[in-house]
Formats: structure tokens, C-alpha cells, sequence
């Protein structure tokens, strides 16, 4: 699972989103790794991950923590983006121990948004507000994954409903939503921050669904005041 392994600090893990993968954080990665031991994970199934893996969403808070037992991380903070935000809040409620502080980004808790239309409409608003510079590591990643493990993870992520897991949450939590978000509406962050005790909401303005990359600047100047609070 793991990509990179980079920097000295406390550790920090990178989760990315469905259909993504590690390269998602490439613009996060030499600001981060200055202050953290960053680790970026390709989930199973996607990114660089070998091609038979299958991603497991009930099982996959007990893989990641397996993976940290590997590297020799007994606690670290999470950052995860929309599916990755998911895991990482399961892992924030299943494992408390093992979660120093969270950041959600545009998380894919979808079952806390109201169905219908915006399921068609929603991506296809977000794509047209997405970096171009994006859009040739999204395609690639895409297709290096292929439709059968995209479509299995994406009805595993419409089926997941984990909203109690979010009262579960203890550690301190920052939530981070792009302004013109569709795929993951920003009521679904408004009620995530409802849920998790003591979590803020931090709205990016001019993003959409990736923040870490239409707005590097800025969420890099986030993370990293709220890890070091």
C-alpha cells in the first residue's frame, strides 16, 4: 500500500480517493515532508498497488493498520481525501489508538447526501471546475484501475453507511471542503463536523472536489497549522 515514505517528523499518512492514488498529493508532498515523516498509500486496487488487489472497504481499516505496524508507526495523523477521508475516519473511530489528528477532506460519507438527480449531475458540474492539470493523472489513474475495480469500490462506497461511526470520533478533527464541490456537496461537511466533537470546518474557496491540488497553497498552509496546534 505504501508509495512514498518521505521525510523525518511526526508520522503523517496521505489517503487518496476512489479512482486516485498517491500521485494525488504530489502537490502537498515536499511542503508536508519538511515537517512530517509522510507516507502516501495507493489503496488496494489503485495507484501503483499490485493489479489483483481488490479494495475491501470492511476490512481496509484493519490493512491500513497493518501496513503502519510495518513501518513501524504505532500513532499518526490521517489525512484523507473523499474515499480516503471515509477510511480515515473508520480508522479514527475503530482505532482511536492509533489516531493522533484527522483531516477530512471532501470525505464520501454519500450516505449522509440526498440521492437523485445530483448522482448524475454532480460529477459532471465538478469535472468542469477541475485543474486541467489534473484531469491526464485522473484519466490515467482511471484506466490503470479499470472499470471492474472501479465499479465494485464505487458500489461498496454507496453502500457504506457510516455515520455512527462519526460520534466515535476522538481526535481532534479539521474538516476541509472545496467551495464548488458536486461529487461530495458541502452539506455533507457541515454534518460531519455536526457529528465529530470539538471538529471546524474550513470552507477553500475556488476548489472543487481536490482542494490538496486546485488549491495547494492554501491547504498546505491548513495542514499544517492545525498539526501544529
Amino acid at each position: 500500500m505504501v508509495r512514498d515514505d518521505v521525510g523525518t517528523g511526526p508520522p503523517l499518512v496521505l489517503l487518496h480517493g476512489l479512482a486516485g492514488s498517491a500521485r494525488w498529493w504530489s502537490r502537498n508532498v515536499p511542503a508536508l515532508s519538511r515537517s512530517f515523516r509522510l507516507v502516501t498509500i495507493d489503496l488496494p486496487g489503485f495507484g501503483a498497488s499490485p493489479r489483483g488487489q481488490r479494495l475491501d472497504l470492511e476490512g481496509i481499516v484493519e490493512q491500513l493498520a497493518g501496513t503502519l505496524d510495518g513501518l513501524g508507526i504505532e500513532r499518526a495523523s490521517l489525512v484523507g481525501h473523499s474515499m480516503g477521508g471515509l477510511i480515515a475516519g473508520g480508522m479514527a473511530a475503530d482505532r482511536p489508538d492509533r489516531v493522533e489528528r484527522l483531516i477530512l477532506v471532501n470525505a464520501a460519507f454519500l450516505s449522509l447526501a440526498p440521492a437523485g438527480a445530483r448522482s448524475v449531475t454532480g460529477p459532471a458540474t465538478t469535472l468542469r471546475r477541475t485543474a486541467p492539470s489534473l484531469l491526464p493523472v485522473l484519466v490515467a489513474d482511471g484506466i490503470r484501475s479499470g472499470p471492474l475495480r472501479l465499479t465494485d469500490a464505487s458500489l461498496q462506497l454507496l453502500r457504506a453507511d457510516w455515520r455512527t461511526k462519526l460520534p466515535k470520533i476522538a481526535a481532534p478533527t479539521l474538516v476541509i471542503w472545496g467551495e464548488h464541490d458536486r461529487i461530495c456537496p458541502l452539506a455533507i461537511g457541515e454534518q460531519i463536523v455536526a457529528a465529530v466533537a470539538g471538529a471546524r470546518l474550513v470552507v477553500v474557496e475556488g476548489a472543487a472536489h481536490n482542494p490538496m491540488w486546485e488549491r495547494p497553497d492554501e491547504f498546505n498552509r491548513l495542514v499544517l497549522a492545525f498539526l501544529g496546534e
